[in-house]
């Protein structure tokens, strides 16, 4: 029935009921109503005929799956263990989806509804539409109520909306929170949409081996129209229903500092055998994610450091993405676990900064990055005394153009090539009572694999 509304331009909450009597129907449609039909409606639903008659109750029951929305505005599909389903209305359908959602606990403000439907069921509609058109073009009606057709993704997101928005009293809209359904069909149809010839006007077309393989744009309205003859058989089976309620990643960002020599940015293995002894990944993500009740993370930085050298000064930028949380943290939060991840790792790796961010983030991974130069500090051994000759000549050097061979620790990872790279300026610093030991201080380009 509700595909038979949609079809005749039927807007509002109709699609939201159960099958109304056929007196609600003639004044949906704008229909005259008899006075005879309340008679007979009454005389079956308590009359002595009863028995022997079929029940007004009997005659809303749609013993099949709709042959054009597969079942979908029947609200009957297949779960995710190949149980049929049989919901009837959206508001019962959206009972089960919004006890799912508190059941996973997801934290919602705000909700966007996101329908996946078979093609088939378009090239259904399009069969219609054509058909219609063929038997009802000369009447006066028709051309009104065809441009006010509603398609079955529509009617169905039109029906779920309010029932959800009512359920999770919350609105809909452009949201970071997304319920999704998506519908498969069970197996391909076997119906095939016929070509007839009419007289010796029309000839024959191709519409493909199945339904679901014909093009709608395959078949223009002018020669169509007068064709095609929409298919008598009976789909047995509904669609399949997989239900997703996600949200779009969040993001918290910050800088780290890292103390120890023997921590890596990321998670390092190789050959099943762990390096270090733990990663700043690891720290801050690891303990980010069961806050936020999230699925996985990413972490993202402003370039990397090697797991034997510290990053100290104001700290690197980074990212934690959080995939699918189902808890979004408040500013008091985001504090706390702040200092929660300093106080349990104070002497590998401390968090300044953390907050939540939005687009701006990438924008502080992108301000580490531009900061094109880095400056690093090397303890050198030579084989003689050094000389003020020494110290005159290396501060004299200025963006000095190298060839950087890939070094051998990365060579699991990175071809081994040569890269151009520059340094800016260099300084030497004695140090007192050795003659052959210096501090070198570089300043240097920074790449984005350092």
């Amino acid at each position: 029935m509700r595909c038979i509304f949609r079809l005749l331009g039927v807007h509002g909450h109709v699609y939201s009921w159960s099958f109304p009597s056929s007196t609600e129907m003639r004044a949906m449609l704008g229909e005259p109503t008899c006075p005879e039909e309340h008679i007979v409606v009454s005389s079956l639903k308590g009359g002595e005929d009863k028995k022997n008659s079929s029940s007004y109750e009997d005659l809303e029951v749609e013993p099949e799956t709709c042959s054009i929305c597969l079942g979908i505005l029947q609200f009957i599909y297949y779960d995710a263990k190949g149980l049929m389903v049989k919901k009837g209305t959206a508001i019962s359908l959206a009972l089960s989806i919004s006890e799912q959602i508190k059941k996973e606990g997801h934290q919602l403000d705000s909700f966007s509804l996101e329908v996946s439907i078979p093609t088939v069921i378009q090239e259904n509609e399009h069969i219609v539409h054509l058909y219609m058109k063929r038997k009802y073009r000369s009447e006066l009606w028709f051309e009104e109520r065809f441009s006010k057709c509603i398609s079955t993704k529509e009617v169905l997101k039109f029906a779920m909306t309010n029932s959800l928005e009512k359920l999770l009293d919350v609105k809909s809209g452009p949201s970071s929170c997304r319920i999704r359904l998506t519908y498969a069909q069970t197996k391909p149809s076997s119906t095939v949409p016929s070509s007839v010839e009419r007289g010796e006007g029309c000839k024959r077309r191709k519409t493909g081996n199945a339904l679901g393989e014909s093009s709608s744009n395959g078949l223009e309205d002018h020669e169509s129209s007068e064709c095609i003859i929409f298919p008598e058989d009976k789909v047995n089976d509904p669609c399949h229903l997989v239900f997703l309620c996600y949200r779009t990643p969040i993001y918290l960002g910050g800088r780290y500092l890292k103390f120890s020599r023997n921590v890596s940015q990321t998670r390092w293995m190789i050959d099943d055998e762990r390096m270090g002894e733990a990663s700043v990944e690891e720290i801050i993500g690891g303990y980010i994610l069961p806050v936020c009740h999230g699925d996985s993370y990413k972490f993202h930085a402003a370039g990397r450091e090697d797991i034997d050298v510290r990053m100290l000064g104001s700290g690197r930028p980074f990212l934690v993405e959080i995939q699918n949380a189902r808890h979004v943290p408040s500013e008091a939060l985001v504090k706390e676990i702040e200092i929660n991840i300093n106080n349990l790792n104070t002497q590998l790796v401390l968090v300044k900064n953390l907050k939540m961010v939005a687009n701006e983030g990438w924008t502080l991974i992108h301000e580490g990055e531009a900061e094109k130069q880095k400056q690093y500090c090397a303890l050198v051994w030579i084989s003689r005394p050094l000389e003020n000759q020494d110290l005159q000549s290396i501060a004299s050097l200025k963006d000095l153009q190298i060839l950087q061979k890939t070094p051998v620790r990365v060579l699991h990872r990175r071809s081994p090539l040569e890269r151009e790279k520059i340094i800016h300026w260099m300084k030497i610093e004695t140090i007192a009572e050795s003659s052959q030991y210096f501090l070198l201080h570089l300043c240097t380009q920074i790449s984005k694999q350092c």
